[in-house]
Order: structure tokens, then C-alpha cells, then sequence
């Protein structure tokens, strides 16, 4: 074994202690135990600190000109770049590293996780659960002058069924919550981006709020917005808040 230079004897007698630079081995010592029990605290066993949060795409043409966007596959507009740019520097701000992606399939998803998650190679993973609501016939409609079958529907999303022909929400709930009960093993020790949509990120909110009651189908939800989500060390996702 090397030894510090000039020392003949060995660590069974108090020699070494005559060793320059020796009487501070036990301060390196103690900061090298207490920065490695404080990175295994807060990153393997503080599961408290890991996080899942959920986003909303940035901003696409459709969004601007009020046309109901569902399985249209429309890319950011530069204002919905400059949101999602926006979010990133959020992110980086608070500290936040992203271990892993899920997205939609459609390009206004994956662009917005893309960006986010800047030129990192975390792994991102599509998912078609991820998927906005399938508006069927009502595809491309006028938000400003809608159908009355589909103002009623908006009017009150709790009670009202959707129109034939588009998705119903019970449907939104049980493939959003398949997505989030498939990845909690995956999600463990690790901070997990979800990139997605309006109505599936209400779809995702309601099935992990179960006391909600419908609430969120109502809530107006941004581009670029973000709800967060502790997973706990057994790895439930437990109910989100607006981050």
C-alpha cells in the first residue's frame, strides 16, 4: 500500500499522524461521508424529492386561430417554441433533471419534450395513450362558433356526454390511468417528464385525484402548462397540484 511520503510505519501505530498534511484526514473524511450520505438521502432514498410532472404542448397555429385540435397533427408555432423554451429555463432554474420522457406521438408533444429536455440524451419514450381526444367529426371545428351539440357538451363536461362520434371522457380516464399504473415501477428514483395534451392531461389529473369529482374537465389549462406529482417510495403517483 502507498503510503503519504516519508512515512515508514504502519496504520497499527499512531506514526502516520506525523505525516504532513495528516491532522486533516479526519475533516476530509467526515465531508467525504456527509456529501455521499446526502446525494443517497436525496436521490436514491428521498423519493419525496422525485418528481412526475405532466405538460401541455406549446402553442400551435390551431391553438392561435381557436380551431378544436384533436388528433391533427400540427407542429409548434414559433410562439409555442418560445413557450417551451420558456418552461426549460423553468426547469434548469429550479434544478429540475428530467431522467425520462414519455410523449405523444403527434409532433406538437414530441417538440415540446424535445425542447425541454434540451440536446441531453434522456431516453423518451412515445406513447400513443398519450394521444389528444379524438374529436371525431368535430375535428377542425370553430371554437368561436360551435356546434350546439358541442356547446352543450363544453358547457358542463361533467354531466353533458360527448357528442357521437367523439371519445368519451370515461375512455380518456381509463387509457390515461393504464399509462400512469404502467410506468410506476419505471418511474422510481427518477424526476419523469409526461408531454401531452389538454384533455389528456385532464384525463391523467382526474384518475390521480379521485376525490375531483370531474372538476378538472372545466379547467382551463394553458400551453406549456405543468402539474407535478410526488412519487412516493412505494411508487404510487400521488395526487398532482399546478406547478
Amino acid at each position: 500500500m502507498s503510503m503519504a511520503p516519508g512515512y515508514t510505519g504502519s496504520f497499527t501505530d499512531e506514526s502516520w499522524l506525523a505525516c504532513p498534511g495528516a491532522h486533516l484526514f479526519p475533516s476530509f473524511l467526515f465531508l467525504f461521508l456527509f456529501s455521499f450520505s446526502f446525494f443517497f438521502f436525496f436521490r436514491i432514498s428521498g423519493d419525496d424529492q422525485l418528481m412526475i410532472y405532466i405538460v401541455r404542448h406549446g402553442q400551435t397555429e390551431n391553438n392561435k386561430a381557436h380551431v378544436l385540435q384533436g388528433r391533427s397533427d400540427v407542429p409548434l408555432n414559433a410562439e409555442g417554441i418560445k413557450q417551451a423554451k420558456a418552461l426549460r429555463d423553468r426547469f434548469a432554474n429550479e434544478g429540475i433533471r428530467l431522467d425520462l420522457v414519455f410523449t405523444s406521438p403527434l409532433i406538437r408533444a414530441i417538440q415540446t419534450a424535445d425542447i425541454l429536455t434540451g440536446n441531453s440524451n434522456v431516453y423518451k419514450i412515445l406513447d400513443e395513450r398519450l394521444i389528444e381526444m379524438d374529436y371525431g367529426p368535430y375535428e377542425g371545428m370553430d371554437l368561436l362558433n360551435p356546434a350546439p351539440e358541442v356547446k352543450t357538451f363544453f358547457s358542463d363536461f361533467a354531466h353533458n356526454p360527448a357528442p357521437k362520434g367523439m371519445e368519451p371522457l370515461s375512455d380518456v380516464v381509463a387509457r390515461l390511468g393504464s399509462f400512469l399504473d404502467d410506468i410506476k415501477a419505471e418511474a422510481q428514483h427518477k424526476n419523469v417528464l409526461i408531454s401531452t395534451h389538454a384533455i389528456a392531461m385532464k384525463g391523467a389529473l382526474e384518475y390521480l385525484t379521485p376525490d375531483s369529482e370531474g372538476s378538472y374537465w372545466s379547467k382551463y389549462i394553458g400551453n406549456c402548462a405543468v402539474y407535478a406529482a410526488t412519487i412516493s417510495a412505494d411508487g404510487h403517483i400521488l395526487v398532482p397540484y399546478e406547478w
